[in-house]
């Protein structure tokens, strides 16, 4: 079973996305796990405030060190063999390959998702973790980029899919799918499927589809 260690201050912005279809039967059926660990818990501020001014000045807020890292102890406990994130919009792209490498190899994943402007940049130097970017964009927390990078790490560990040949990077399939009626008929006009899918030709419908 592999284990996702993810550290966030919001913890059930993840309920319904995890609790619903693939995810949920995968936790069901203990294919994965989800553990929550929040800075607030680790503080020693007695308002659980984790959030501090960065210095050199700034618009916003950084989130401290030593509550983080405390989170991160927790979560790797006595664990040898630990895959550790630390989500940044500058780190490396994320992609299907390295969501089968992370899923092949480790069987502990943590994922550290920031929030305001960033974690104090020192925690990932301490805990020698690697950054890692879902896109060339900036979101507002980390929230959902540990999602998506669970979902890609998931559906790669066997049996989370059910049946494996649903994992599209290893099939051919087109970017175009069709589905019954052959012919649908929408506000007066006809659209039809492509006769060469109805054909039962196999090697045709394969050809047909590495084009597309």
């Amino acid at each position: 079973m592999t284990t996702f260690h993810i550290i966030t201050l919001f913890p059930n912005a993840f309920k319904s996305y995890t609790g619903e279809s693939i995810i949920a039967r995968a936790i069901k059926n203990k294919k994965i796990k989800i553990n929550f660990y929040n800075p607030r818990d680790f503080t020693k501020d007695k308002h659980k405030r984790v959030d501090r001014k960065p210095y050199g000045g700034g618009p916003g807020m950084v989130l401290e060190a030593e509550s983080v890292l405390k989170a991160a102890e927790k979560a790797i406990g006595r664990k040898k063999k630990v895959k550790i994130i630390f989500l940044s919009p500058n780190g490396k792209q994320f992609d299907n390959l390295y969501a089968k490498k992370l899923a092949e190899i480790y069987k502990d994943i943590i994922i550290i998702s920031g929030r305001y402007e960033g974690i104090d940049a020192r925690v990932k130097k301490i805990l020698r973790a690697e950054s890692i970017s879902i896109g060339p964009y900036v979101l507002t927390g980390g929230e959902l980029p540990a999602m998506i990078i669970l979902d890609a790490v998931s559906r790669q560990i066997k049996g989370v899919l059910g049946n494996q040949s649903s994992i599209e990077e290893e099939r051919i399939a087109s970017r175009d799918v069709y589905t019954r009626p052959e012919v649908l008929i929408y506000k007066g006009k006809k659209y039809s499927a492509p006769k060469v899918l109805l054909s039962g030709h196999h090697k045709k419908i394969e050809d047909w589809r590495e084009k597309k």
